[in-house]
């Protein structure tokens, strides 16, 4: 109880991070349409895709321990859905002193539940209305739900586009795929690793979205193979498409599973040919257990975010602020410029009418007088106008060589820069460079703290909690009262 408390009150520390620290830099430059701790602020999520027929829902069903899914050959649900636990029910079965059932007890739309602020989906709202018809939300009365979220998703085909869904597949996936903690891929004896759209999300999607740890594949329904050398077949075959997919040397782990509720065999009476399936009953309890680890890797996974995205932002700053001291070297340059061209032309018009007969009635102080206004008219005008004619064409040349701005000595920096390369051309593009600089480097202070402290904290903090796990009890004084990173706001940042 100690061990799961510290838990819930270390994510809760890193929620707070988060939302003190990051959110505000990430809203201003537009690094984020909404607060980074929405995608972070609930519960593990566990997100399925896979082909039309590999199995989800009837996987899912296993899990939860009920029929709550359609399942079937063909395509039988279009929709994305989030399974999670009900917790009021616990509530309402302990003032009844009823025995819980396993059921459905609510069910909630995607328009609903994208605007509501206690799940992390505000951002899916941006894939549009045909999206949120196609999104939704049931409360399960299974105990497997109490500490995660399952995401069920169409199945992938082969010759549907875009405009068949009415939205961009690929891009959701990718959205779901972000804030899940757990991304299993299924595949099924029959189409093993063919189908165009999971061969987008392996090679594209998920690798872009996700880290390579977070995806599980899963060959399931094996009990469809007609024998050990089928099945071996097929395994082989998904391993050949993997590496050609992925581009990986290496051959990933593939759970092997299925379903003895769905085939109605038992060990007991298995056919000769399926004996097989006796040697693969640990597999199906490995997933599990990989599935019901999640809230516990959460921690590692909510470490992870902040570190990726105080990287990413520090260096968005790095570089807003590289483009003012650049600017402010243009515009010092610019205006000892127009300094010297207007010197230049209040002495050319004193000379011209000291020469000039037609001036005669002027004397020294007036002419003086006069080129002084001359000399200030023109270096007004230069400030005013000339200085911004001149500022458009530098503020273009600096977005056609935005990499200009930050240095990429190490392939690590070029990849933090290329997630945030866009966000910068489009910010400097948008506020033609006028924000405040002050401001900026304030921030930028406070988010290399966060990248170069915080997180080094944080990770001893993890280090702590897995080297003791018996030590529940000292945690909190040991961890949150860490120094130097200590604010009102958080206990340790």
């Amino acid at each position: 109880m100690y061990r799961e408390t510290y838990i819930n009150s270390f994510q809760t520390e890193l929620v707070q991070i988060v939302a003190n620290h990051l959110t505000p830099a990430a809203l201003r430059y537009g690094y984020s349409e909404v607060p980074l701790e929405t995608n972070i602020k609930w519960r593990s999520q566990i997100l399925i895709i896979g082909n039309y027929s590999s199995g989800k829902s009837t996987l899912i069903n296993e899990l939860v321990g009920t029929k709550i899914q359609a399942t079937g050959q063909a395509p039988t649900d279009d929709s994305f859905t989030i399974i999670t636990y009900n917790d009021a029910e616990d509530d309402e079965n302990a003032e009844a002193g009823s025995v819980k059932k396993i059921r459905v007890t609510e069910e909630r739309d995607g328009k609903v539940l994208l605007n509501d602020p206690e799940y992390p989906f505000e951002s899916l709202r941006k894939h549009g209305e045909r999206f949120a018809s196609h999104f939704r939300l049931k409360k399960v009365s299974s105990d497997f739900l109490k500490n995660l979220a399952i995401i069920d998703t169409p199945g992938m085909l082969d010759s549907v586009s875009e405009k068949d869904r009415g939205y961009n597949y690929q891009e959701v996936i990718g959205s779901l795929a972000e804030i899940a903690d757990l991304v299993i891929v299924l595949f099924d004896p029959h189409k093993a690793g063919t189908v165009r759209e999971a061969h987008t999300s392996l090679r594209d999607i998920l690798p872009a979205r996700t880290f390579e740890d977070r995806i599980l594949f899963v060959l399931n329904r094996v009990d469809e193979c007609s024998s050990l050398t089928d099945l071996l077949r097929v395994y082989g075959t998904l391993c050949w498409n993997l590496s050609q997919i992925t581009g990986r040397k290496d051959i990933p782990m593939i759970h092997l599973t299925y379903s003895p509720n769905a085939t109605g065999d038992t060990l007991d009476n298995l056919q000769k040919d399926k004996l097989y399936l006796r040697y693969l009953e640990n597999q199906r309890d490995e997933l599990k257990k990989a599935i019901l680890h999640t809230p516990y890797r959460r921690l590692d996974h909510l470490a992870a975010f902040i570190e990726t995205h105080s990287e990413r932002l520090s260096h968005l700053l790095e570089a807003l602020i590289s483009y003012r001291k650049r600017r402010f070297s243009f515009r010092v340059r610019n205006t000892v410029a127009g300094f010297f061209v207007s010197l230049l032309c209040g002495a050319g018009s004193m000379t011209v009418m000291m020469m000039n007969n037609t001036f005669a009635y002027m004397d020294q102080q007036m002419i003086f007088t006069a080129g002084g206004g001359i000399a200030a008219s023109v270096l007004l005008l230069w400030l005013t106008l000339i200085q911004k004619l001149m500022t458009a064409p530098f503020h273009r040349k600096i977005l056609d060589d935005l990499d200009s701005l930050t240095p990429l000595e190490t392939q690590k920096r070029k990849d933090v820069w290329s997630a945030v390369r866009e966000t910068a051309y489009t910010f400097l593009r948008k506020s033609v460079g006028n924000y405040p600089s002050g401001q900026v480097r304030y921030e930028y202070e406070n988010l290399c703290k966060i990248r170069d402290q915080g997180s080094q904290i944080i990770r001893e903090a993890l280090n702590e909690l897995s080297l003791n796990p018996d030590k529940d009890a000292e945690f909190d004084a040991s961890i949150f009262g860490r120094e130097p990173f200590r604010t009102k706001e958080t206990g340790i940042l």
